[in-house]
This record gives structure tokens, sequence and C-alpha cells, in this order.
């Protein structure tokens, strides 16, 4: 008699539960339902799946041996943050094992002299400032969710934030990576200083989604807090309007610390939600943040005031003081959370384009949000053109869950046409991953594929994610696959 689907299941489950309580103790097995639920899905809730089991190790050791065991067994692993991401790229695998790194989570050193933290993935982004702000230094990348997600899962996505136009994402900021090998070995990434010889293997692990590695341990590089930092606030009446006016303030060689841009459907919802002192019936407002020396900031206040005037704007406000300004920095950090109050769900999409086209891009998205009836509300890290519409929808009623994920993968595909990207810092996930077959041609596809079989030749680590099959690619028509062959078999399996 034919054992059933779900009964090699359960046996595959017991056999696994029994080794891995060789290596963990019991409270770091997970494996009932009511269990595995918190980990179904990551922020992006439209897709959701139960893994096998989860497992919550303390030590490189445990995670070496765990490793160990799943590719002995071929059993697929997913590494898990703070769950904070938005494409989709912690989804489980419902035959795997969802390894969270939660329990790393302590900052091991901060060395003063070469402005450096040596920290497990597990820290919150944002406790590494706040370790560091008695020696005077700080940590820039600062993600929306910097309160919550983890460093592990910043450099898995190659986050940004707010900051990232003059301070850069992720991969600038980070030195040393130690990751763990799908053969369980320890390989340190990088060096001290601010290169290594070779190949730049720390660039290729960033923004690489847990398919090649598990990251165990950052060093990532400290900043000195500035002298002074302040914000201008710009109202304008016409988005397009707003959008000139992030071009013009480049163009003056002028680089803010950040540079931040919200539509009105964004404004009104931020302001509800945390009171922020934000002009309601303004159709955008820009967000620029200066910092520097004293002198250096009370000249670019003036050129930036100047320049948003002409541009425009019908309000431009100074901060008065650090309240005021991380105030304005609130609803803008909010922003997320706060239109989610509009709507029973939405649909956050993540593209980036050059900023010469932004006023091209927002005209075309909003002529996009008339013809699916769907409205959007656009939330902007403006400065280096990434954009962050979020799609309002009701998932309850029938056929809108799939009408929205076609109008946002026409903004990806728009942003591509315009000689853009699919992404700016949220990653690919399996969001993205049809999209990946608009933007990349097979060839490029096939050495992505080449680089991931040289790292995980079975393709155990995180499977289906960011890098689409190219029979994926056949069948979402974007391309054609000459004689039926598929480069690298093997990672077709899951």
């Amino acid at each position: 008699m034919q054992t059933s689907k779900h009964n090699q299941t359960a046996i595959q489950r017991s056999t696994l539960i029994d080794a891995l309580r060789t290596i963990l103790v019991d409270d770091a097995i997970l494996f009932e339902q009511e269990d595995l639920k918190p980990y179904e899905c990551d922020g992006l809730s439209a897709y959701r799946q139960l893994p096998l089991v989860v497992v919550l190790p303390e030590t490189i050791p445990q995670v070496q041996a765990i490793v160990k065991l799943c590719q002995q067994h071929e059993i697929p692993v997913v590494a898990r943050g703070a769950g904070t991401g938005l494409s989709g790229g912690a989804l489980p695998h419902s035959e795997g094992v969802l390894l969270s790194l939660a329990r790393f989570n302590q900052i091991l050193d901060i060395n003063v002299q070469q402005r450096t933290a040596r920290v497990q993935p597990g820290v919150r982004n944002l406790a590494i400032s706040e370790a560091a702000k008695k020696f005077g230094l700080y940590y820039a990348p600062d993600p929306s969710s910097q309160i919550a997600c983890s460093i592990g899962g910043n450099v898995a996505e190659n986050s940004g934030g707010v900051h990232c136009l003059k301070y850069g994402l992720t991969v600038h900021n980070i030195q040393q990576l130690k990751i763990i090998t799908i053969d369980g070995e320890l390989i340190e990434i990088g060096a001290q200083g601010l290169d290594a010889p070779g190949y730049d293997l720390l660039a290729l692990l960033t923004g690489s989604e847990g398919m090649l590695g598990i990251i165990v341990e950052i060093t990532v590089t400290l900043l000195p807090i500035p002298e002074r930092v302040q914000v201008l606030l710009a109202a304008f009446d016409d988005v397009v309007k707003a959008g000139e006016a992030v071009g013009n303030i480049i163009s003056a060689g002028i680089i803010p610390a950040g540079l931040e841009m919200m539509d009105k459907l964004a404004i009104q919802a931020a302001e509800a939600f945390v009171h922020a002192g934000y002009p309601v019936d303004a159709e955008a407002i820009l967000l620029c943040e200066l910092d520097g020396t004293n002198e250096e900031v009370s000249a670019h206040i003036l050129t930036v005031r100047k320049i948003l005037q002409d541009s425009g704007a019908t309000e431009v406000r100074t901060a008065r003081d650090e309240t005021e300004r991380m105030t304005f920095w609130k609803g803008r950090k909010a922003a997320f959370p706060a239109v989610g109050r509009l709507s029973p769900d939405y649909y956050c999409m993540d593209g980036t384009i050059p900023r010469k086209h932004l006023p091209r891009v927002l005209k075309t998205m909003a002529d996009l949000s008339k013809a699916y009836g769907l409205p959007v509300a656009n939330v902007f890290h403006a400065g280096d053109g990434n954009l962050h519409p979020l799609i309002l929808y009701d998932a309850n009623k029938p056929g809108e869950l799939e009408r929205t994920e076609a109008f946002g993968g026409k903004i990806l595909e728009l942003c591509v046409e315009v000689g853009g990207t699919i992404t700016g810092e949220h990653g690919v996930g399996i969001e993205k991953i049809n999209q990946m077959c608009v933007q990349f041609k097979p060839l490029e596809l096939t050495q992505f594929h080449a680089i991931k079989a040289a790292f995980d030749p079975k393709g155990l680590l995180n499977p289906g994610k960011a890098v689409p099959t190219l029979h994926r690619c056949a069948e979402f028509g974007a391309m054609h696959i000459h004689h039926g062959e598929l480069p690298f078999p093997e990672l077709e399996r899951f």
C-alpha cells in the first residue's frame, strides 16, 4: 500500500525533530501548528506558508550542525531575521526548516578608534546607534522599520532608509561578514580595512536574500554624529513640481542627508496618525534634511530654501528645534502603518528610477491608478529615486488582490522602462520574481544561477526566491528558451 504524501511528511518531520533534539534544547524547536503560525509570513502578508519546523539556535556551532543536517537530508533552509521584510523573502518552505536568528541578538564589540561595531544578525538596526551614541557615533542606514528590523535582514536585503542618499545603502556601511555555507563551514568575508584583495564577495553576499549563505556576524561602519542637523519641510500644490524640485536641489551640488517625498493621500494618513504638523491640503511635501558643521548647514539651508521657493513651493518651514525635526520625521517613518488605516489591505511596492524621470513616472502611475480603479499613496526616497507606491485594496473582494498585483507589476515594469530597477531596498523575494524576467535577459539570469550553484549546488538555501528559473520566465511570457534546455536543472527542484 502506497504511503500518502501527508504521512511521508509526518515521518520526515518526526525524524527531523529527533535529529534536531541532538543539537538544540526542546524550546528551540517549534513544530506544532500554533507555534508555527507566527512564522508563516514576513511583513508582506499577501503570501503565507507554514514551515515544516522552526529552529531558534543561539550559537554558531548549532547553526553549523543544523545546516549540515539539512544538507545531508536535502531539506530546504530559510533564514529569518525579525520578519519585517516586504517582498516575501523570508516566506517559509512547506517542506523545509525555518532558521530564526532572533536569539543572535548581541552587540559583541564597539571599536571607537576604527569606528566599527561587531554585531550578531538579530540585533535591531536602531540598537546599534543607541549603543554607539555615548561614543559620539551612529550607524547611518535607517529603514523606516529600524526600531524592529534586524541588521542581518538589512544585509540580506541591502536595506537603505531616509539617509541612504548621502550615506549609502547597507552595502556601503559594512566591512566584514561571517557566514555559514550550506556545507556548514564558517567563512569570513571582507576585511577590517576599507578594501580587501580578491573578488568583492562582501557586495555579492549583501542583498543575496539568504540564497548563498547564512549570516551569523556583521561588522558595520560607524560615523561621527554630525555637529548640526536640520530639516526643511516644503509643501507643493502639484506633485510634479515637487518631483522637479528634487532634481533642482541635487543639480545645485547639494547632497542632503535625506530627501523624502509624500503625496496628498500619504500626508493626510500620516497627519491623522501621528499629528506631525503636515499641511493636509498640499498635493505633496518634501522633507529635506541637511547635516554637517554649523556653517555648512546654515549656508545650505538658505540655498535649498530658495531652490524650493523657485520650484513652486507654496510653503517652506525649517524645523525650529530637535523636537520638531523628529516630529517631521515621525510622520514620514510612520507613513506605512498610517496608510494601513485607510484600507483593509495595501500592497507596498519598491522600485528605483533615475531622478530625472520622477515627474513622468508620477504622472503615469496616476493614470494607471485610474485604469485599475485602485488608489495609491506615494512615499518616496525621492533623492535617490527609490519609489514606495502603496496600492490600497481589499483582499476580501474577489479578484482585487490579483488586480493589485497586476498594477504593481506594471509599476515595476515602468521603472525598468525608464532605466531603473525593480527594487531599491526591499529585495525581490517572491513578490517581484516575475519582473526579474523583464529586467534581465536569459544570459544574465544564467550567470545568477551559476553563482547560486557555486555556493549552493543543491539549491537548498531559500529556494524559489529572488532569481527566477528560465522556465518560470518562459511561462511568464518574458523570454523564449531555445531547444527546451534549462541550465542548472537541480535548482528547479523546489
